[in-house]
């Protein structure tokens, strides 16, 4: 099943999608604005990673997709909590051409309607660098997440301590966005 948005298709990862994952997988500026930490990988282990997908897993991944632009991206809902009905989301889009044109805000709309509407979880947590203020804008200004806290020295990037912004969103903030954005 593919979930559509306004702008964006949240589909099942292709193994034609491989080549470029992997290229942004290595690209040291999309992983410079990620959480976590990231090696180099080869192409086997990215088939690995590809191989072990698997719609039983608490953790899954979808490509996201324009009609007009093919792959552009990629978002999760992972660490699935059936029991207390939670889960933490994250997204990229791989090419700087692709950033401020809606499409990151459509991809988080689109995974808040189905995390909610479809899956019925009551919240979503998230995780963002604090220096990138374009997301936590766009999660915060434009998709009802709210900050929900700071992480002090969290992340070391480029000789440097960061803090990590703690995001997250519940089924009650959604129902409010959605009242105030009509």
């Amino acid at each position: 099943m593919n979930i559509k948005g306004g702008k964006v298709l949240l589909r099942a990862i292709k193994k034609e999608d491989l080549p470029l994952l992997h290229k942004w997988s290595n690209d040291p500026e999309i992983n410079y604005m990620l959480g976590g930490w990231h090696f180099p990988s080869s192409e086997v282990d990215q088939e690995k990673w590809f191989n072990s997908l698997s719609l039983t897993s608490n953790n899954q991944r979808f490509a996201i997709e324009t009609e007009e632009l093919g792959l552009i991206g990629m978002a999760n809902l992972v660490d699935i909590n059936w029991k207390d009905r939670n889960a933490f989301h994250g997204m990229l889009l791989g090419d700087k051409d692709m950033r401020g044109k809606g499409y990151g805000v459509d991809t988080i709309l689109t995974i808040n309607k189905y995390a909610f509407e479809e899956l019925g979880l009551m919240r979503m947590n998230g995780s963002i660098i604090s220096f990138n203020e374009a997301s936590i804008g766009v999660y915060t200004k434009k998709c009802g997440w709210k900050v929900e806290g700071v992480k002090k020295n969290h992340y070391f990037r480029k000789n440097q301590w960061w803090d990590q912004i703690v995001v997250g969103i519940t089924r009650d903030d959604y129902d409010e966005f959605l009242k105030n954005a009509k």
